[in-house]
């Protein structure tokens, strides 16, 4: 009797134990990743496309091979980009014992950045903010691409070098810059105190800004507005929507302006929406387009056939490929900590990404290096253009080499 009664407490308890066992060695092979996007709020013209290109990149990742043999489970939830809804997302994805999140936009993700900081949960952003830079301030808060300062003032130099000699006014008079954005958005803004000193620096005048919303569709008044300083080039700061209805509009209205566009308003949906008027708009661009001929972009739209196959690639957009760049940098960065056996926040960031030097992920992409004291992933950035029906190099400007000096002691976090 005694050992029926044995038999009925141990086997139970060797099954619970090898239960326990079994889900502890499979979590033990299991990295939960979040995410926090854009799909159906104010910038989900771009968002979507990203979101998408997110899920394919990391279900590519654990095709072949995932952390070290350690596959990822990816959580994601769409917030509306709204900075409440992101902050409830973000605490849920903790609960859920998430090692790193693939974030969005900027004014929630540096809303989330001293939350971040103290939780030391890597937070690999869209948003690409000079702000989220300076590691003193923002230890946790990484991105692939160069920051949207070193964006603009890229785009302001590649057209100061290429097309201002062209102009009528060039050696009669200083170029005129103008500026359209939404003034209240956290993204929009983020670069404006850097293109203004980049402006001064190359000695341009400024005229006012224009308020546009993320939203807009018809912008007839701004760009009335700016008739009266008669701008040689605008810099915009929004997305691809309402970035194309400020070109429309200042076409239809007979204003002789050249546009220059910050990366998340400069892509393959621009001359679709602008039409005509798109010709010449040039834009900084953190990698290549979807599609184009550079290493690695094989694989991307090879996943965007295998894993969406209902979204026809002849619709995709940079947008994909910029989750890709997200995801490939956190990628070897988890797998630089997990070999080194510490696949936690600080071990993916000091072992991980802060051992990346010149890193290239390809993509069209310039070779990634962070450092304790640094983490502007680029020292330049690439600058297309729109131009007889595809999109064209203009410059690939290195601020880095051009002013060194103010690189190193002046930028940094701005």
């Amino acid at each position: 009797m005694k050992k029926r009664t044995l038999l009925w407490v141990f086997v139970p308890a060797l099954a619970f134990l090898a239960a326990v066992g079994f889900f502890t060695s499979a979590t033990a092979q299991e990295i939960k990743l979040g995410g926090i996007m854009d799909t159906t709020g104010a910038t989900s013209d771009v968002g979507k496309d990203y979101a998408i290109g997110m899920e394919e990149a990391i279900k590519y990742i654990n095709d072949n091979g995932g952390v070290n043999g350690k596959r990822i489970k990816y959580t994601w939830f769409d917030y509306g980009y709204r900075i409440p809804e992101a902050i409830t997302k973000y605490n849920l994805l903790k609960r859920l014992g998430v090692v790193a999140i693939m974030g969005w936009g900027t004014g929630d993700t540096e809303a989330l950045s001293p939350t971040v900081n103290k939780d030391k949960i890597p937070y690999v952003s869209a948003s690409y903010s000079a702000h989220l830079t300076d590691p003193k301030k923002t230890p946790y808060n990484l991105f692939f691409s160069s920051d949207y300062s070193t964006n603009a003032r890229a785009a302001l130099t590649a057209w100061f070098d290429k097309k201002w000699p062209q102009k009528q006014g060039f050696g009669k008079r200083k170029p005129r810059l103008a500026c359209a954005y939404m003034f209240a958005s956290p993204y929009s803004s983020a670069p404006i105190k850097a293109i203004k000193d980049h402006a001064a620096l190359l000695g341009f005048d400024v005229g006012d800004d224009q308020d546009v919303s993320l939203f807009a569709l018809d912008t007839k008044s701004q760009a009335m507005a700016l008739k009266k300083f008669e701008p040689d080039v605008i810099w915009h700061g929004n997305t691809t929507m309402s970035v194309s209805a400020m070109i429309r509009d200042a076409f239809a209205l007979g204003l002789k302006v050249d546009h220059i566009i910050n990366n998340w308003g400069f892509d393959e949906n621009l001359p679709r929406l602008a039409g005509e008027a798109a010709e010449g708009a040039m834009g900084a661009t953190p990698c290549a387009f979807f599609g184009q001929n550079v290493k690695n972009m094989d694989i991307v739209v090879a996943s965007a056939k295998k894993y969406s196959p209902a979204t026809p690639v002849e619709k995709r957009l940079i947008r994909t490929v910029q989750a890709w760049g997200d995801a490939l940098v956190l990628w070897e960065a988890m797998k630089r900590a997990d070999k080194a056996g510490d696949l936690t926040g600080p071990g993916i960031m000091q072992k991980g990404f802060e051992s990346l030097n010149n890193f290239e992920i390809g993509l069209g992409a310039s070779n990634v290096t962070f450092s304790p004291n640094d983490h502007r992933p680029t020292t330049g950035c690439l600058v297309q253009e729109w131009k007889g029906g595809k999109f064209q190099e203009v410059e690939r400007v290195d601020l880095k080499k051009r002013w060194p000096d103010k690189w190193e002691k002046a930028w940094l976090g701005w």
